[in-house]
């Protein structure tokens, strides 16, 4: 049995259905309903990783866990005794292997280290995944793109290698099944730097339609995020978009070193992804 965590999110749902196709048991945990589209074979728990005590019901039995937590705690450093307390509580119902959701801005100290802590002094095996900024997070422009076929964004022409939340799903499932990952940190990159202007013209190229790209200041930018990001993530986020460093702007090699293939671009996921921005 796998347990994932996140299971409705960007990255949960393609590993949920990604582990079901290669035959296992997975168990996908929520704070809310589960996802429409969760393989009729899995097991779905309703419950919240911020009350660890809860979770044991759900370890019970599992041999490996993804471990998600919110995007908030692991840029903040907040809550690192409870995320030992989900792995000591996984530890205690089986559990042998972790593969937790880092974030490339460990590796580059614009967030804390805390998860990878405690996930290194847990006793687990372990796999972190180090991935940067998602394709995905262009969902963000889909009602402006939708209602007037304009994308409003920060910093138009610096370009990161975002990776697709797939990439990291399929990497995530050979970790968590396969023997030969234990130990290992792999940074998640796409194949390639694309800028937000060039986001835009792909969006553009999938709808078949012209969309006009509008330069949006820092404080504009930050304004906006204020409404669903604290201020520590709101900066950080800011600088990561605004004046990547050279490691924040490398693409790396480990998509394609563990799964054989190269990671898929942008234009990929927006093709796939079009009915959002219609």
């Amino acid at each position: 049995m796998i347990v994932v965590t996140g299971a409705t999110g960007n990255v949960g749902r393609p590993l949920v259905r990604a582990l079901v196709t290669a035959g296992e048991q997975v168990t996908a945990v929520s704070r809310g309903a589960a996802a429409p589209d969760t393989p009729g074979q899995v097991r779905h728990q309703r419950a919240d990783l911020a009350e660890p005590a809860s979770l044991a019901p759900v370890f019970d039995g599992a041999a490996a866990l993804f471990l998600l937590t919110s995007g908030d705690r692991l840029a903040t450093g907040g809550g690192p005794e409870v995320i030992a307390d989900i792995l000591h509580t996984a530890r205690a119902g089986g559990v042998r292997r972790v593969v937790p959701l880092s974030s490339q801005g460990v590796g580059t100290l614009r967030h804390p280290p805390d998860l990878e802590d405690a996930v290194r002094r847990s006793g687990l095996e372990w796999t972190i995944l180090r991935p940067g900024g998602f394709h995905s997070n262009t969902l963000a422009w889909a009602d402006l793109v939708r209602a007037q076929r304009v994308v409003a964004a920060p910093f138009g022409d610096v370009a990161l290698p975002t990776v697709d939340p797939a990439d990291i799903a399929e990497v995530a499932a050979v970790a968590l099944r396969e023997p030969g990952h234990d130990g290992a940190t792999y940074e998640l990159t796409g194949p390639a730097l694309i800028s937000p202007h060039h986001q835009a013209m792909a969006i553009a190229d999938a709808l078949g339609e012209p969309v006009r790209f509008v330069e949006q200041s820092r404080d504009e930018a930050r304004a906006e995020l204020l409404r669903f990001m604290p201020e520590p993530v709101v900066a950080a986020t800011l600088d990561i978009l605004g004046t990547p460093s050279a490691a924040e702007q490398r693409v790396s090699p480990d998509v394609e070193r563990v799964l054989g293939r190269p990671p898929r671009p942008f234009a990929d996921w927006a093709a796939r992804h079009i009915a959002a921005f219609r």
